[in-house]
């Protein structure tokens, strides 16, 4: 039976406590390692990673080389490889 631990926080030095059903948990899932951070440091780190979402993609536009419309890439286009939309991409593909 796990007992509840007690644990430092590396980020703000506090002390807290890791519960036997999130050791449980923790088992669950299959971490090997018991948190580093307090609760609270954890929910300001995710909240200064975005939730894990992240930012939307830059892109480009450019023309494919197969059908000659205009698309967006999510990649700077360069001038020594062909381009293609996203049909003419999935059709090559399969070939």
């Amino acid at each position: 039976m796990k007992e509840d631990k007690t644990l430092t926080c590396r980020e703000c030095g506090a002390e807290f406590v890791f519960s036997a059903s999130e050791q449980e948990f923790y088992e669950e899932k299959g971490f090997t390692n018991e948190p580093g951070r307090c609760p609270a440091c954890r929910q300001a780190r995710k909240q200064r990673m975005g939730n894990g979402e992240r930012a939307p993609r830059q892109m480009y536009s450019a023309t494919c080389a197969e059908c000659g419309c205009q698309t967006e890439v999510p990649f700077r286009p360069s001038m020594d490889r062909p381009v293609y939309c996203r049909d003419c991409f999935n059709k090559l593909k399969e070939q």
